[in-house]
């Protein structure tokens, strides 16, 4: 199914775990996908599993937290592609901590990463889908949003991102252009890994631990965090736009 024929996509973050699994999604359904992440080595094997399919790809180096690197990066994808389509904002990082422990530089790299970051890359794209009056702009929340024990930086930062995404929805309309937001529940991935060795656990163990507590009773893979997010970023959901779509397995509403 080509549904992103002659589409280009821009995925941050998306060296591994949903970035690198929503690349090759989008790849898949016909888009050539620009994948970003802090350094170009993070992007080779997405970038090499895309082109093994037969599907155009490209790495490039953003610090999605910075600006300078941000405009670069982007005007090297226009420049690359000619367009810029449809902008997964994925970028993300975790520093996990009690209030008490948690330091103000924690507080600061979660929250320039995975909000600031949203911002930077959105406001960069943006003035490419302004011009084509199209675009589709999906951002990553978490469930974290609601709040969770030791993620207060997280969870501010992805609280953020759901009113971002309602205010560009609002703002960016008039162009064409939607904007939505996916709040995955667990999922397994790297991030989650590294979780489960700070508390001392294996990451099935701690998936397992988890998934007592998730009505569809399992943790979530990351492709199928990537077959919302190709959704809501396809003409599809050409009218579906300022939403957070939680995608938990019901972890929300136990």
């Amino acid at each position: 199914m080509d549904r992103f024929a002659d589409r280009v996509a821009v995925v941050t973050g998306a060296g591994r775990g949903i970035g690198a699994a929503t690349a090759r999604r989008l790849a898949a359904d016909g888009a050539a996908v620009a994948v970003l992440d802090l350094t170009e080595e993070r992007t080779e094997e997405t970038v090499t599993a895309i082109r093994a399919s037969g599907r155009r790809a490209d790495g490039f180096r953003v610090d999605v937290a910075d600006a300078v690197s941000v405009a670069a990066g982007v005007d090297a994808v226009a420049g690359a592609y000619g367009r810029i389509d449809v902008l997964v904002n994925n970028a993300g990082v975790t520093r996990d901590n009690l209030i008490h422990k948690l330091t103000e530089d924690d507080w600061d790299t979660v929250l320039d990463v995975n909000l600031k970051g949203a911002y930077l890359v959105s406001r960069a794209v943006q003035r490419h889908m302004v011009a084509a009056r199209y675009g589709r702009i999906v951002n990553l929340s978490s469930v974290s949003a609601l709040g969770n024990r030791g993620q207060a930086n997280y969870s501010a930062a992805k609280a953020g991102v759901q009113g971002l995404t309602a205010t560009l929805a609002i703002e960016l309309a008039r162009y064409g252009i939607t904007v939505n937001a996916v709040a995955p529940g667990y999922v397994e991935t790297p991030m989650t890994a590294a979780t489960a060795e700070r508390l001392g656990m294996s990451p099935a163990d701690h998936g397992r631990a988890v998934a007592e507590h998730i009505p569809l009773g399992r943790v979530a893979q990351p492709a199928e965090i990537a077959a919302v997010i190709a959704f809501l970023a396809s003409d599809d959901a050409g009218y579906v736009t300022g939403q957070t779509l939680y995608v938990d397995g019901g972890l929300h509403n136990a």
